[in-house]
């Protein structure tokens, strides 16, 4: 507890150094600068803007409030990173979770990282560290991706090298933005998910991408039935209705309970059943994040 108070105080008396106009940090080489960049400093919430380089663009509400809630028992216990943009003005490289989360709490503080960076190297470290350390989309992902190689110039080779990433992988994830948009919304949404996208990729014809996407919805086809009927496109030059899996009608016990399923835990929920009762409940997930909010929902921890 003491080592805690400790490290508070000083993280308070070097954002009290920051106050003072007379000792203004710009760069690495001025005075004082080693006592700042690099250590842990309590920041006033309100000189923090938003980065406009953040490659995430939704925040789950629920999620939000869920992580408030922690940060209310337990504290930031990850520091956000900022970089200082002018004299008592910073602004967010990574944690706009964490940030949002405390400003929704009225914290006046939050413990911060300071960075000395030009835009170029703010851009290049909230794309890299989102996508290391953020529960993404695939087509987030793979705009980061794009964004990486378009305005900080590095190629796949280079790119593969910085996020830890397979070259193959950061391919199948940039192939996702030659699919129509409205499928690229279905994968954003959790209609289709990224396997399916993968197989929609290989379809040139925009509106034959979408006429098979439709058909995955309607039929909740999985992956591997629409690889097979983008193969059959490729072979034959004409979409067929792919054959979706038999499925029995549900008992009215199990198509009730399903919709009570869906609207409670707000995730894809499948459901079989038999009439004497017995059945299966599947419950998918595309993130860890997704996950751990349906594993507290249900157990309590």
């Amino acid at each position: 507890m003491a080592k805690a108070i400790k490290k508070q105080a000083l993280g308070r008396g070097l954002s009290a150094l920051l106050k003072d106009p007379e000792n203004d940090i710009n760069s690495a080489s001025d005075k004082n600068a080693d006592k700042v960049v690099g250590n842990i400093i309590e920041l006033d919430l309100d000189l923090i803007e938003v980065n406009p380089f953040q490659p995430r663009s939704h925040f789950n509400e629920e999620a939000l409030h869920e992580l408030a809630t922690s940060i209310k028992e337990l504290g930031v216990i990850q520091p956000i990173t900022v970089r200082k943009v002018e004299f008592n003005k910073y602004q967010l490289v990574s944690g706009e979770r964490r940030f949002r989360a405390s400003k929704l709490l009225g914290l006046e503080t939050i413990p911060a990282y300071i960075r000395i960076a030009n835009d170029q190297e703010s851009l290049e470290m909230a794309l890299v560290e989102n996508i290391q350390r953020q529960d993404l989309d695939p087509i987030e992902i793979a705009l980061s991706y794009q964004r990486l190689i378009d305005e900080i110039q590095l190629t796949q080779e280079k790119l593969s090298e910085r996020v830890g990433k397979k070259r193959s992988t950061i391919t199948n994830y940039m192939r996702l933005l030659k699919l129509d948009p409205i499928i690229q919304t279905g994968i954003r949404d959790g209609f289709v998910s990224m396997g399916h996208g993968r197989a929609l990729v290989n379809i040139d014809k925009k509106s034959d991408q979408i006429d098979l996407y439709e058909k995955i919805v309607e039929g909740n086809l999985s992956v591997r039935e629409t690889e097979k009927a983008v193969k059959s496109y490729q072979e034959s030059g004409t979409l067929t209705q792919p054959k979706a899996k038999k499925s029995s009608k549900l008992p009215v016990f199990a198509s009730e309970g399903l919709e009570n399923l869906k609207d409670h835990l707000k995730a894809k929920v499948a459901v079989t059943a038999s009439e004497k009762g017995k059945g299966k409940i599947t419950i998918s997930f595309d993130t860890e994040e997704e996950f751990n909010r349906l594993k507290k929902m249900m157990t309590g921890a």
